[in-house]
């Protein structure tokens, strides 16, 4: 009996050209037949964003070859929308994966990334989702010692699935600090980003700002964070989900009387 391929849509946001996503339409063409909707040009930082004030415009790409690819003018999290309700209707989507991101997305960058936004997106629409990230900011960044490990953390949602509203948000630490020791699933490092403005004046005296700033991490000497494991060279897997409800919130604002 001739086996289906899985289906494997793959997109980020950095954009249709980066090395990221090249890398890893590679290794997903090893396990499945992949579908690619990447936003036309980068969308870091742009988070959950969606597109409602103005049109969407898709092209087809030859970027990769015989992989059906488009490029798109709206956000990571609108690729996700019109590849699955528009271009891919009707048709079932095994497994999502969003990157690989230049730099990281561990603790509270997951809120702002449109990596893993997209993954994100990817479980509110039930689709098994993983956002890859490394730890490299730099445009010519060296992702081939994540190759390995990209077939093999898919491999496994594909084989085992995930909870359901559940996206994966996957770390690889840089590979100028050696070889990767393992993969440490952990829970999100509780940190912040302390932001700092560049206050400047154009040519006609008018103010401008560049935003900058530096991480804040709250818990140091934790050992089962995400952090934590990248600073020891281990790749870190947090399990993620879209729910922002706190549960243990609801009791005690009901017995505080909040109710009416």
């Amino acid at each position: 009996m001739k086996m289906t391929k899985p289906l494997i849509l793959v997109t980020n946001d950095d954009g249709i050209t980066s090395k990221g996503i090249k890398v890893l339409i590679e290794e997903m063409s090893k396990i499945g037949e992949v579908y690619v909707m990447a936003p036309d040009s980068p969308n870091s930082g742009m988070g959950h964003a969606i597109t409602v004030d103005s049109t969407i415009h898709i092209k087809k790409s030859p970027i990769f070859g015989e992989v059906e690819s488009f490029e798109c003018s709206g956000t990571p999290a609108d690729c996700v929308k019109l590849a699955k309700h528009e271009f891919l209707k009707g048709r079932k989507i095994d497994l999502l994966v969003s990157g690989i991101n230049h730099g990281l997305n561990s603790s509270i960058s997951v809120i702002y990334s449109g990596t893993m936004s997209a993954a994100i997106e990817g479980a509110i629409e039930g689709i098994p989702a993983i956002g890859f990230s490394l730890d490299d900011f730099h445009y010519d960044a060296d992702f081939e010692h994540t190759r390995p490990y990209l077939g093999q953390i898919a491999n496994f949602v594909l084989k085992n699935g995930l909870t359901k509203g559940t996206a994966l948000n996957v770390n690889f630490p840089n590979q100028k600090k050696g070889e990767i020791k393992g993969i440490k699933v952990c829970r999100q490092t509780n940190g912040y980003w302390q932001e700092e403005f560049d206050s400047r004046k154009d040519p006609h005296g008018r103010p401008y700002y560049w935003m900058g700033g530096y991480f804040v991490n709250r818990e140091p000497e934790a050992l089962d964070t995400d952090l934590w494991a990248l600073e020891n060279n281990y790749i870190s897997i947090v399990p993620c989900q879209y729910d922002l409800t706190n549960y243990a919130a609801l009791d005690s604002l009901t017995k505080g009387g909040i109710e009416s």
